[in-house]
C-alpha cells in the first residue's frame, strides 16, 4: 500500500485560517471584478436594491432579494473558476471543455432568471396590488 506524504502547502488553523480564508475570498472578489458579466450582475443587484427600496419593499423582501443576488455572485464565481480551469488544462477547443463552460453559463442564467422573477414579483406586487 502506498503511503501518502504530507501536503507541501501549510494549512492555517484557528483564527489564522479565518484571516487566510478572508484573504483568499478578497482575491477571488478582485478577480471576479475583472469579468464584465460580474460587473453587470453587480449593477443589476444595485438597481434592484434601489427599486426595492423605492417601492417600499419590506426589510425581509429586501434581504431575500440580496440573498438571491449573493447566489448569483457565487454561481458566477464558480462559473469563472470552471472557465479558468478549462482554459488552463485544455487550451485547445474540445467538446468536454465546451460542455463544462456551457453548463456553468446555464447555472448563472438560472440564477439570473430567479433574481429577475423575484424582482418582478416584489416590485409588481408593490406597484399594482397594494
Amino acid at each position: 500500500m502506498a503511503e501518502f506524504s504530507k501536503s507541501a502547502v501549510t494549512k492555517e488553523t484557528g483564527i489564522r485560517h479565518f484571516f487566510a480564508a478572508a484573504g483568499y475570498s478578497w482575491g477571488g472578489f478582485q478577480r471576479l471584478l475583472q469579468e464584465a458579466a460580474f460587473r453587470q450582475e453587480l449593477l443589476f443587484a444595485a438597481v434592484s436594491l434601489i427599486l426595492l427600496i423605492a417601492v417600499g419593499a419590506s426589510f425581509g423582501e429586501i434581504v431575500i432579494g440580496m440573498v438571491i443576488f449573493l447566489g448569483v455572485f457565487a454561481v458566477e464565481a464558480m462559473n469563472t473558476a470552471v472557465e479558468e480551469v478549462i482554459d488552463r488544462i485544455s487550451p485547445e477547443i474540445s467538446n468536454v471543455g465546451k460542455y463544462a463552460k456551457d453548463l456553468g453559463s446555464f447555472a448563472v442564467f438560472c440564477m439570473l432568471v430567479a433574481a429577475g422573477l423575484y424582482m418582478l414579483y416584489i416590485i409588481g406586487s408593490h406597484l399594482f396590488f397594494r
